[in-house]
């Protein structure tokens, strides 16, 4: 009985090797045939991100230097001794340093990192750092070392740029504080001084929403690069080296004891905190009252932060208080662009059948407006529901511009021309025979949280120039629309 029980364990046993040897192979063989297009994909998006940095940080600085060379023009016929102390270095040149650095420094240091942490760069970072000190993993994929090599190289340019970024604001936060401080000193400035210093102040705004964009594409990870990550995650060596190598980990080092109860020596307790406090504080009720204290400490606090919330990102600046931003300004082009999909349905008609739009749109985001075309194929179903009869009934171009009024509702407006006659798609309608639309309205836009639709737009237009039409259409035009 015992021999049968030990040859049944020793064959489970055997069973389960076999398994976990299977299930490792597998994973391996998962993770060293990584799609070749992962490089290429990093190489590109590191590549735009780095030519924009250069591009974007070298405009705004020459604006900056401009804006100073005003100022210090000016100044300099109000107080010539106090403006040589601050302007002591050219403007001019303390930017070029800058622009100079950015370009030529790739010397990244974890150690010296600050400012938002971006966790899927740093997991990035991390991955290449481990194909490249672990060609071994790799061996039998077709990944290149020098490929892996290259694009390391080109991200931890990147990340320099970044932290070079971050030391330029500084920079420009310590000037701006500086001419304030000069300007103060000063009860009536001359006319032109204090537009000099608010587009200085709103160049600043600028550029750290520019800053900003650009980490936020950077830290923004696409579905290959989770899949690489998610693969590359189920190898322990990968666990253990990011654990060791990673920019987190350079910040917040784990201790060689960790797991073992050394490493929780000479830590406080709560209860050691407890009896800290009620020895500090007197009276039977202490800890109640300093348990109050703090809530309303933090209640000021919240209130505080939702002040600061006014300025700034939140919709102005502290120093330039009617400043309304442009939150397109920073965006890219591509950004900026708003596809978009509506229906409208018409009753029928003496002359039309029951019809419906089906139009697409491409717009382009302003300040608080957007402008755009599109157009439509009209679709016919016939009189009623007893007399269904699918046609083609013309086609439609249009042009719009929404503008923001109060909170999701916008003033709408657009001309159109219509062709609303049966026609062959192969044909192309004379220009002469399509129907003029001027429209106004109102536009509510709705906010969606999903991947693909990211608004639910709903409108209600007057066409004022139905009146004119032959046969006339009707004036009121209701329509329900997406945008992508």
């Amino acid at each position: 009985m015992r021999l049968v029980l030990l040859t049944v364990f020793l064959m489970l046993t055997c069973t389960c090797i076999k398994c976990y040897a299977n299930d490792t192979t597998s994973l391996i063989t998962r993770v060293t045939n990584l799609p070749n297009k992962f490089l290429s994909k990093v190489n590109s998006k590191v590549n735009s991100l780095n030519k924009g940095l250069d591009k974007q940080t070298e405009k705004y600085l020459n604006k900056f230097a401009r804006q100073e060379a005003k100022l210090k023009k000016k100044l300099s016929k109000l107080d010539s001794n106090a403006t040589k102390n601050l302007f002591l270095s050219n403007p001019e040149q303390q930017y070029a340093a800058y622009i100079q650095k950015l370009k030529t420094d790739s010397t990244f240091d974890p150690k010296k990192y600050s400012g938002q942490y971006l966790p899927y760069a740093d997991s990035l970072q991390g991955s290449l750092s481990f194909m490249s000190k672990n060609p071994q993993v790799f061996s039998t994929s077709n990944i290149n070392s020098s490929e892996v090599q290259n694009s390391l190289g080109q991200l931890q340019q990147l990340q320099a740029k970044m932290q070079n970024t971050e030391l330029i604001q500084q920079y420009i936060q310590q000037r701006k504080e500086q001419i304030k401080q000069y300007l103060l000193q000063f009860a009536h400035l001359p006319p032109g001084i204090s537009d000099i210093y608010n587009n200085y102040n709103r160049e600043q705004y600028y550029y750290t929403q520019q800053i900003e964009e650009y980490k936020n594409t950077f830290d923004d990870p696409d579905k290959l690069f989770k899949i690489v990550l998610s693969l590359l995650d189920k190898l322990p060596v990968f666990q253990t080296f990011i654990k060791n190598n990673s920019i987190l980990a350079s910040l917040f080092p784990t201790p060689g004891n960790m797991g073992s109860p050394l490493a929780l020596a000479g830590l406080q307790t709560r209860d050691n905190i407890t009896q800290l406090l009620q020895g500090q504080l007197s009276g039977p009720n202490a800890m109640s009252t300093f348990s109050q204290s703090m809530g309303d400490a933090q209640s000021q606090m919240s209130d505080l932060k939702d002040r600061l919330s006014n300025y700034g990102t939140g919709g102005g600046n502290v120093d330039i208080p009617n400043f309304s931003p442009n939150q397109q300004k920073t965006k890219s082009f591509f950004k900026r662009i708003v596809i978009g999909t509506n229906i409208q349905t018409q009753h029928s008609t003496y002359f039309y059948p029951v019809t419906s739009d089906i139009g697409l749109s491409i717009g382009y985001k302003l300040k608080s407006s957007t402008i755009g075309f599109g157009g439509s194929y009209k679709i016919g179903w016939g009189k009623d529901i007893n007399h269904i009869n699918v046609s083609s009934q013309g086609l439609s171009i249009r042009s719009y511009i929404d503008v923001k009024a109060k909170a999701s509702f916008y003033l709408s407006g657009g001309l159109e021309y219509n062709y609303q006659q049966p026609f062959n798609p192969t044909d192309v309608p004379a220009i002469k025979n399509w129907q003029q639309s001027g429209l106004i309205g109102l536009s509510k836009i709705v906010s969606l949280n999903t991947k693909v639709l990211k608004q639910t737009k709903v409108q209600l237009l007057w066409d004022f120039l139905s009146y004119e039409q032959i046969p006339r259409a009707q004036p009121f035009v209701f329509r329900v629309g997406y945008n992508f």
